[in-house]
Protein backbone atom coordinates (compact mmCIF):
# COMPACT_ATOMS: atom_id res chain seq x y z
CA UNK A 1 0.00 0.00 0.00
CA UNK A 2 1.38 3.72 -1.01
CA UNK A 3 0.66 7.08 -0.10
CA UNK A 4 -1.12 7.69 -2.75
CA UNK A 5 -3.46 4.75 -2.86
CA UNK A 6 -4.72 5.58 0.86
CA UNK A 7 -5.06 9.35 -0.22
CA UNK A 8 -7.55 7.68 -3.15
CA UNK A 9 -9.19 5.52 -0.44
CA UNK A 10 -9.58 8.88 1.77
CA UNK A 11 -10.61 11.66 -0.38
CA UNK A 12 -14.47 11.08 -0.93
CA UNK A 13 -14.37 10.45 2.99
CA UNK A 14 -14.01 13.72 3.39
CA UNK A 15 -17.42 15.61 4.64
CA UNK A 16 -17.60 19.86 4.90
CA UNK A 17 -19.27 20.12 7.85
CA UNK A 18 -16.48 18.36 9.69
CA UNK A 19 -14.08 20.03 7.96
CA UNK A 20 -15.48 23.42 8.88
CA UNK A 21 -14.97 22.49 12.45
CA UNK A 22 -11.56 21.71 12.87
CA UNK A 23 -10.67 24.52 10.76
CA UNK A 24 -11.93 26.46 13.54
CA UNK A 25 -9.50 24.49 15.77
CA UNK A 26 -6.62 25.76 13.38
CA UNK A 27 -6.37 23.08 10.89
CA UNK A 28 -5.04 24.13 7.90
CA UNK A 29 -5.38 23.74 4.33
CA UNK A 30 -5.57 21.45 2.06
CA UNK A 31 -7.34 18.84 4.36
CA UNK A 32 -10.38 16.58 2.92
CA UNK A 33 -12.16 16.48 6.50
CA UNK A 34 -12.40 12.76 6.86
CA UNK A 35 -13.50 11.87 10.62
CA UNK A 36 -11.20 10.43 13.14
CA UNK A 37 -13.25 7.74 13.30
CA UNK A 38 -12.35 6.96 9.65
CA UNK A 39 -8.68 7.20 10.02
CA UNK A 40 -8.75 5.15 12.96
CA UNK A 41 -10.50 2.03 10.72
CA UNK A 42 -6.80 2.01 8.52
CA UNK A 43 -4.78 2.16 11.30
CA UNK A 44 -6.31 -0.76 12.19
CA UNK A 45 -5.48 -2.40 9.11
CA UNK A 46 -2.08 -0.97 8.71
CA UNK A 47 -1.00 -1.21 12.03
CA UNK A 48 2.59 0.52 12.08
CA UNK A 49 4.28 1.63 9.09
CA UNK A 50 7.53 3.64 9.31
CA UNK A 51 8.01 4.62 5.78
CA UNK A 52 4.40 5.09 5.01
CA UNK A 53 3.74 7.16 7.96
CA UNK A 54 6.85 9.24 6.62
CA UNK A 55 5.11 9.37 2.98
CA UNK A 56 1.53 10.15 3.97
CA UNK A 57 2.79 13.41 6.46
CA UNK A 58 4.82 14.37 3.21
CA UNK A 59 2.42 14.67 1.50
CA UNK A 60 1.17 17.85 3.10
CA UNK A 61 -3.05 16.93 3.36
CA UNK A 62 -3.71 17.12 7.19
CA UNK A 63 -5.84 14.00 6.94
CA UNK A 64 -3.28 11.80 6.00
CA UNK A 65 -0.60 13.92 8.40
CA UNK A 66 -2.93 12.47 11.20
CA UNK A 67 -2.89 9.08 9.68
CA UNK A 68 0.51 9.37 9.52
CA UNK A 69 1.12 9.74 13.54
CA UNK A 70 -1.19 6.97 14.08
CA UNK A 71 0.47 4.27 11.94
CA UNK A 72 4.04 5.78 13.15
CA UNK A 73 6.39 3.51 14.02
CA UNK A 74 7.55 5.69 16.94
CA UNK A 75 10.12 3.92 17.88
CA UNK A 76 11.72 3.90 14.14
CA UNK A 77 11.16 8.00 14.54
CA UNK A 78 14.89 9.85 14.92
CA UNK A 79 15.43 13.43 15.90
CA UNK A 80 15.69 14.49 12.12
CA UNK A 81 12.33 12.94 11.44
CA UNK A 82 10.50 15.14 14.48
CA UNK A 83 11.86 17.94 13.40
CA UNK A 84 10.69 17.74 9.97
CA UNK A 85 7.51 16.71 11.05
CA UNK A 86 7.32 19.77 13.43
CA UNK A 87 8.36 22.68 10.78
CA UNK A 88 5.30 20.92 8.73
CA UNK A 89 2.40 21.49 11.17
CA UNK A 90 -0.23 23.81 11.86
CA UNK A 91 -1.26 23.97 15.70
CA UNK A 92 -3.53 21.08 16.30
CA UNK A 93 -0.44 18.69 14.36
CA UNK A 94 1.99 19.94 16.71
CA UNK A 95 -0.13 19.57 19.64
CA UNK A 96 -1.71 15.93 19.05
CA UNK A 97 0.42 14.30 16.15
CA UNK A 98 3.85 15.41 16.29
CA UNK A 99 3.62 15.59 20.61
CA UNK A 100 2.29 12.08 20.65
CA UNK A 101 5.27 10.40 18.05
CA UNK A 102 7.58 12.26 19.95
CA UNK A 103 6.27 11.11 23.39
CA UNK A 104 6.43 7.27 22.27
CA UNK A 105 9.90 7.79 20.52
CA UNK A 106 13.08 7.57 22.10
CA UNK A 107 13.98 11.23 21.63
CA UNK A 108 10.83 12.69 22.93
CA UNK A 109 12.22 13.75 26.77
CA UNK A 110 15.50 15.37 25.38
CA UNK A 111 13.68 17.21 22.13
CA UNK A 112 10.26 18.36 24.57
CA UNK A 113 13.34 20.14 26.40
CA UNK A 114 14.52 21.35 23.76
CA UNK A 115 11.00 22.44 22.28
CA UNK A 116 9.60 24.41 25.27
CA UNK A 117 12.70 26.86 25.27
CA UNK A 118 11.65 28.16 21.69
CA UNK A 119 9.92 31.45 21.42
CA UNK A 120 8.18 30.15 18.56
CA UNK A 121 4.38 29.84 19.92
CA UNK A 122 4.17 26.20 18.08
CA UNK A 123 7.15 24.63 18.90
CA UNK A 124 6.75 25.50 22.79
CA UNK A 125 3.21 23.92 22.63
CA UNK A 126 5.10 20.54 21.03
CA UNK A 127 7.39 20.48 23.58
CA UNK A 128 5.01 20.66 26.71
CA UNK A 129 2.64 18.30 24.94
CA UNK A 130 5.26 15.76 24.63
CA UNK A 131 6.05 16.27 28.33
CA UNK A 132 2.43 15.46 29.00
CA UNK A 133 2.38 12.61 26.98
CA UNK A 134 5.76 11.37 28.44
CA UNK A 135 4.41 11.20 32.11
CA UNK A 136 1.08 9.75 30.95
CA UNK A 137 2.90 6.46 29.43
CA UNK A 138 6.08 6.17 31.27
CA UNK A 139 6.53 3.93 34.55
CA UNK A 140 7.41 6.52 37.27
CA UNK A 141 10.31 4.59 38.09
CA UNK A 142 11.83 5.66 34.64
CA UNK A 143 10.75 9.56 35.22
CA UNK A 144 13.00 11.51 36.19
CA UNK A 145 11.04 13.12 38.81
CA UNK A 146 13.18 16.18 40.11
CA UNK A 147 13.75 17.45 36.49
CA UNK A 148 9.59 17.23 36.33
CA UNK A 149 9.38 18.97 40.00
CA UNK A 150 11.39 21.82 38.31
CA UNK A 151 9.22 22.21 35.43
CA UNK A 152 6.07 22.40 37.76
CA UNK A 153 7.90 25.11 39.10
CA UNK A 154 8.90 26.79 36.17
CA UNK A 155 4.91 26.31 34.88
CA UNK A 156 4.00 28.14 37.81
CA UNK A 157 6.57 31.29 37.24
CA UNK A 158 6.25 31.84 33.77
CA UNK A 159 2.68 30.68 32.35
CA UNK A 160 1.30 34.42 32.66
CA UNK A 161 3.57 35.28 30.28
CA UNK A 162 3.72 32.01 28.23
CA UNK A 163 2.21 32.62 24.67
CA UNK A 164 -1.94 31.99 24.17
CA UNK A 165 -1.66 28.20 23.24
CA UNK A 166 1.35 27.61 25.37
CA UNK A 167 -0.60 28.61 28.90
CA UNK A 168 -3.36 26.00 27.51
CA UNK A 169 -0.30 22.99 27.18
CA UNK A 170 1.20 23.92 30.36
CA UNK A 171 -1.76 23.56 32.41
CA UNK A 172 -2.03 20.18 30.92
CA UNK A 173 1.23 19.13 31.72
CA UNK A 174 0.67 19.58 35.06
CA UNK A 175 -2.89 17.58 34.74
CA UNK A 176 -0.79 14.92 33.74
CA UNK A 177 1.56 15.02 35.94
CA UNK A 178 -0.86 15.41 38.71
CA UNK A 179 -3.31 12.20 37.48
CA UNK A 180 -0.21 10.18 36.58
CA UNK A 181 2.53 10.63 38.48
CA UNK A 182 1.87 9.68 41.95
CA UNK A 183 4.76 10.82 44.10
CA UNK A 184 3.71 14.72 42.52
CA UNK A 185 0.87 14.04 42.94
CA UNK A 186 0.60 16.29 45.94
CA UNK A 187 2.82 19.00 44.13
CA UNK A 188 0.99 19.16 41.15
CA UNK A 189 -2.21 20.31 42.75
CA UNK A 190 -0.73 22.66 45.31
CA UNK A 191 0.94 24.09 41.72
CA UNK A 192 -2.40 23.81 40.07
CA UNK A 193 -4.43 25.62 42.78
CA UNK A 194 -1.43 28.10 42.75
CA UNK A 195 -2.38 28.71 38.84
CA UNK A 196 -5.65 29.09 39.66
CA UNK A 197 -8.30 29.56 35.79
CA UNK A 198 -5.98 29.83 33.70
CA UNK A 199 -6.76 31.95 30.73
CA UNK A 200 -6.58 30.42 26.89
CA UNK A 201 -8.04 32.46 23.71
CA UNK A 202 -9.70 29.17 22.36
CA UNK A 203 -11.04 31.06 19.21
CA UNK A 204 -14.02 30.58 17.68
CA UNK A 205 -14.97 27.14 19.51
CA UNK A 206 -16.54 25.53 22.20
CA UNK A 207 -13.37 24.25 24.01
CA UNK A 208 -13.12 25.19 27.14
CA UNK A 209 -9.75 25.20 29.55
CA UNK A 210 -9.94 23.16 32.51
CA UNK A 211 -9.21 23.73 36.12
CA UNK A 212 -5.96 21.62 36.66
CA UNK A 213 -6.88 20.87 40.59
CA UNK A 214 -10.75 19.86 39.59
CA UNK A 215 -9.28 17.79 36.78
CA UNK A 216 -6.63 16.01 39.46
CA UNK A 217 -9.55 15.45 41.47
CA UNK A 218 -11.59 14.14 39.58
CA UNK A 219 -9.43 11.83 38.02
CA UNK A 220 -8.57 10.46 41.84
CA UNK A 221 -12.65 10.04 42.35
CA UNK A 222 -12.73 8.15 39.56
CA UNK A 223 -9.53 5.56 41.03
CA UNK A 224 -7.66 6.39 38.38
CA UNK A 225 -4.69 8.27 39.46
CA UNK A 226 -0.99 6.74 38.65
CA UNK A 227 -2.79 4.62 35.87
CA UNK A 228 -0.10 4.76 33.16
CA UNK A 229 -1.93 4.90 29.35
CA UNK A 230 -0.99 2.48 26.63
CA UNK A 231 -0.74 5.15 24.53
CA UNK A 232 -1.35 8.58 23.74
CA UNK A 233 -2.49 8.67 20.48
CA UNK A 234 -6.50 8.97 19.76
Amino acid sequence: MTAQDILDEIRPLGRDSYKSVILKHGVVEPCFGVKIEDLKKIQKRVKKDYRLALELYDTGIYDAMYLAGLIADDARMTRKDLQRWLAKACMPLASCTVAWVAAGSPHGWTQALEWIDSEKEIVAVAGWATLAGIVSITPDAELNLAELKRLLQRVLKTISKAKNRVRYQMNSFVICVGGYVLPLKELAVEVAEKLGKVTVDMGDTECKVPSAAEYIRKMEARGNLGKKRKTVKC
